[in-house]
């Protein structure tokens, strides 16, 4: 009965679609509520400082919903990230690739955050966001970084962004919806 029941309910996700949680992490000042809303409303909205978080659903991107859990990025409120990952399909790291000053210590977040036993194994999309400004660094040299090469149990994919604009960000959310699949397939979800 029980393998009846899985038979049913994978269909109806193929035809339906899948639903994912993502979780949406990064320092302050990254772009992440402008990512969120970006993708929402497909407009730029006047944003302030996430005080805890935001959560939206985003409608099918590649036959997948997602439900995007934006966490504030301060320092004494990264500490309480952790209650955020249990149930996570994919992980979302936003990097303000324009303030190469900042990188060391969002290398050393996403570190803490990919040990995490609950996020084992969960897909990551790196972020680099604000590529229209003078300085931005490109995609690759903030994933070498950031440390992505030597990531081990995690597929990872690392995307140049303008959050503000909306640049890169199709494409992005088109390669997280691949990866999900991939991870909810391996996980017999």
């Amino acid at each position: 009965m029980g393998l009846l029941l899985s038979r049913i309910q994978s269909a109806l996700q193929s035809f339906y679609g899948t639903e994912a949680r993502i979780l949406l992490l990064g320092l302050d000042a990254a772009g992440k509520t402008t990512l969120l809303y970006k993708l929402k409303l497909n407009d730029t909205v006047t944003t302030i400082p996430t005080i805890s978080f935001n959560v939206e659903k985003i409608q099918h991107i590649n036959n997948v919903s997602f439900i995007i859990w934006e966490v504030a990025g301060q320092g004494l409120i990264r500490g309480l990230w952790r209650h955020h990952h249990p149930n996570t399909d994919g992980l979302v790291f936003m990097v303000d690739s324009a303030d190469c000053t900042r990188f060391e210590e969002a290398k050393s977040e996403l570190e803490v955050v990919l040990e995490a036993k609950d996020l084992q194994d969960v897909p990551v999309l790196l972020l680099a966001n604000k590529q229209d400004l003078p300085g931005a660094w490109p995609p690759l040299e903030v994933a070498e970084k950031m440390g992505l090469r030597k990531l081990r149990g995690h597929q990872w994919h690392v995307q140049g962004c303008c959050a503000v604009n909306g640049d890169g960000i199709p494409e992005a959310m088109w390669k997280l919806s691949e990866m999900v699949k991939v991870h909810r397939k391996a996980q017999g979800k």
